[in-house]
């Protein structure tokens, strides 16, 4: 258990009449990349603020680096670095102003580093920082995170204002260099092809809940996507208890299963069909199967 970073156990947590997060637990260990993933509002964020010690646990426990981050934050803030996704920072400073003076927090800080990682940003170290882009800001916020080289690294979101180009090339370096250093990331987000490109393992949260916990190679490998065609068009989604889901219209149907491959298959040849082609589905075709139970789904998805 000591080479685990985060713990987290049973955790619930509650704003008023609305649950953020209901008896979830996570283990993490040192020097993987773990996503976590749903929709907004799913509890990501929340959890976050937890493993911060933003949050005590109203119910369950929190450990970072054996440690309870509420009661002992010092201990613990000095090994993490955070990238929220407000980019909250002083907007009158200027960007190399404010990269020296979060150094001055941190006995780790490597100012070459800070500023290998601004050349690469290619950041104006004159500029203001309340004049940058949205994007502009996320990189400042990265290099903030990352200059004093956390042993766990915790973003927010941290795609959010890049483009495509920065966002596969930028990020996927700094979380995979992060990791292959032996340090951790557990990264937030809502863009599940970002999480299954560079995670080693994924939490998938909706409505507070666990829906899905395990490495992503387990989990692309046993969840199948398969065509399926029927000898009529159907009015309606076939009736495959077996499967997590199933869209499409008139002969032409797509089911995806987890486990039940021969099961759908039996049900799917009782009702005149037959699977025309089978292929691996991605993780935002299992996590909205998974959030949208096993009802299936009729008409044009």
């Amino acid at each position: 258990m000591s080479d685990l970073v985060v713990d987290v156990q049973n955790l619930s947590r509650s704003f008023r009449e609305k649950v953020a997060l209901d008896n979830f637990s996570i283990q993490i260990p040192r020097g993987c990349v773990y996503g976590l993933v749903g929709e907004n509002g799913a509890g990501k964020t929340t959890l976050l603020k937890h493993l911060l010690g933003l949050y005590a646990a109203q119910t369950g426990s929190v450990s970072v680096f054996g440690l309870n981050p509420a009661t002992e934050p010092v201990s613990v803030l000095s090994r993490i670095g955070y990238l929220s996704e407000d980019r909250e920072m002083p907007m009158w400073m200027k960007v190399g102003e404010i990269i020296r003076y979060r150094g001055a927090f941190f006995e780790t800080w490597d100012a070459g580093y800070a500023e290998e990682l601004r050349k690469t940003f290619d950041l104006n170290p004159e500029q203001k920082v309340k004049s940058l882009s949205r994007g502009q800001l996320a990189r400042v916020g990265l290099i903030l995170a990352l200059a004093h080289r956390p042993d766990l690294l915790l973003l927010d979101e941290p795609s959010s204002g890049l483009d495509p180009v920065v966002r596969r090339d930028i990020l996927a370096a700094i979380i995979r260099t992060v990791a292959d250093e032996g340090r951790t990331v557990v990264f937030s987000s809502h863009l599940l092809d970002e999480v299954q490109r560079v995670s080693d393992h994924v939490a998938m949260i909706h409505g507070g809940k666990q829906v899905l916990t395990a490495s992503v190679e387990d989990i692309l490998q046993s969840h199948v996507r398969m065509t399926v065609r029927f000898e009529s068009p159907r009015e309606s989604a076939p009736p495959l208890k077996s499967a997590l889901s199933c869209h499409g219209e008139g002969v032409e149907w797509t089911v995806l299963c987890n486990g039940q491959r021969e099961a759908v298959r039996q049900e799917i040849s009782q009702l005149n069909g037959e699977v025309v082609e089978e292929a691996s589905p991605t993780l935002d075709e299992i996590f909205v199967a998974k959030i949208g139970g096993t009802g299936s789904r009729s008409g044009s998805a």
